[in-house]
């Protein structure tokens, strides 16, 4: 895609955005979502059909389109040998969702978030204009984590970095969260693990007692590579094997063929079912659609009322907890909550602080991803786990991903996520105030 056709879609968004009544909901028009929590039904969209593609490459520098998901634009860059230097981890996801509702992956305990690797960027805001911002100025320091409140990147300018063609993996198990605590912050200080350099860095913990790091190490060395897109897990392989080779492009989509562990609710992971199922549908958006369709219809609910099972409490949520506190939240997250495996992906800020997600810089954090329901009774409705969990992860000195539900009233989520600069930014870009508040669209789900 070239500069003309780019001009041309960004034509088309803001017809579309000039079409919409002024008091009509303000949303994109797109096919894909990985965000889990609900939202007020929309008729229509912007039109961003002509904003999902990479303008070019130059370099170590992409200009890539807001809408371009990762899929596309990995396709793209390692035909240069280059990757961006955040890939998250489930292909649909945006770069521009990326950037205005975070990301993060193996990269990030060096790399940092998404947004920390952008040099320049295009947003349409709520008053129509398309403004060019870069880092320092309110707008762009104010984006990350802001979920649409403050617009919607049409066009981004980001770095890459050289990769070669494999990735040589080992899984390090560890018999307890401090042993692990431990060996990430030697990680992160010294880049390498038993004299090994690393390059990506993420864990599992399947117990209390049996927990791993997956040391990532890129290589030009041939030989043979695994494949985990067709009958094998590449979860269960953290537990069987050590060490392990990918191509860069296996080690990119690992998680998103099983959606990490997810596709064992639907039963794509028995050997019988995983053989009929095809394999270009072995991968996260297709079970997006499909827990979609649960939520719809309640389907889960009715197998577990079936049953005689207590009701169900979804818990999908992503955690950021200082590393130094890490194994008291696991430990304290066996106790009330009691699911397992849980994701483990550190990361550290690559300079400064960012007001929207205020992490402290010079601190190593460590995600903690866990995605299931836990079946918790007739108080189901009202949340009590991720009420619980929100409590915790602040007590903690951490904060959570934003891209589920969240629960906080509107003074402590103010406080935890920057909500005075949002408001002043969102004044001087969006003075007739159109676009959805952070608070109404995360907390309200307006």
């Amino acid at each position: 895609m070239g500069w003309e056709q780019h001009s041309a879609g960004e034509a088309r968004l803001r017809e579309s955005y000039a079409a919409l009544p002024l008091a009509a909901p303000v949303r994109l028009a797109k096919r894909t979502s990985n965000l889990f929590r609900g939202r007020a039904a929309f008729s229509t969209g912007l039109d961003v059909s002509g904003l999902d593609g990479v303008i070019e490459v130059d370099g170590d520098v992409a200009e890539v389109q807001g809408m371009c998901t990762y899929e596309h634009l990995v396709e793209v860059t390692l035909a240069h040998g280059l990757i961006p230097l955040v890939v998250p981890q489930l292909r649909t996801i945006t770069l521009g969702g990326a950037v205005s509702g975070l990301g993060i992956e193996a990269t990030s305990f060096r790399s940092g978030l998404p947004h920390e690797s952008v040099l320049e960027m295009d947003v349409l805001t709520g008053s129509g204009d398309l403004v060019t911002t870069k880092p320092g100025d309110d707008l762009f320091d104010a984006f990350p984590n802001s979920y649409g409140s403050l617009g919607y990147a049409t066009r981004l300018r980001i770095e890459l970095e050289q990769v070669p063609a494999y990735v040589a993996l080992r899984h390090v198990r560890f018999a307890d969260a401090q042993a692990l605590c431990d060996a990430v912050i030697c990680i992160v200080e010294e880049g390498a693990w038993d004299g090994e350099r690393v390059d990506g860095l993420d864990g599992v913990a399947f117990a209390p007692g049996e927990l791993y790091l997956t040391l990532a190490r890129w290589t030009d060395e041939p030989g043979p590579t695994s494949d985990y897109a067709g009958q094998q897990v590449f979860y269960r392989s953290i537990q069987q094997r050590t060490p392990d080779r990918l191509t860069m492009l296996d080690y990119l989509w690992r998680w998103d063929t099983d959606w990490f562990w997810c596709s064992r609710a639907f039963g794509a992971q028995h050997p019988l079912v995983r053989r009929v199922w095809p394999r270009r549908l072995r991968r996260s958006d297709v079970y997006w659609k499909l827990v979609a369709l649960d939520r719809r219809f309640g389907i889960g609910d009715r197998l577990d009322r079936r049953a005689g099972r207590p009701q169900g409490e979804r818990v999908v949520q992503d955690v950021e907890v200082p590393v130094d506190r890490l194994a008291e939240f696991l430990g304290w997250f066996d106790r009330e909550v009691g699911m397992r495996p849980v994701w483990l992906c550190p990361l550290r800020l690559r300079d400064r602080e960012w007001p929207g997600y205020p992490l402290t810089s010079g601190t190593t954090y460590v995600n903690v991803g866990f995605w299931g329901v836990v079946n918790v009774g007739p108080e189901a409705s009202q949340s009590p786990l991720n009420r619980a969990i929100e409590d915790k992860v602040t007590e903690l000195g951490g904060h959570k991903s934003l891209y589920s539900e969240a629960f906080y009233d509107r003074d402590d989520f103010d406080r935890l996520y920057g909500g005075a600069e949002l408001a002043r930014v969102k004044a001087l870009h969006d003075p007739d105030d159109r676009l959805t508040s952070l608070y109404d669209k995360v907390v309200r789900r307006r």
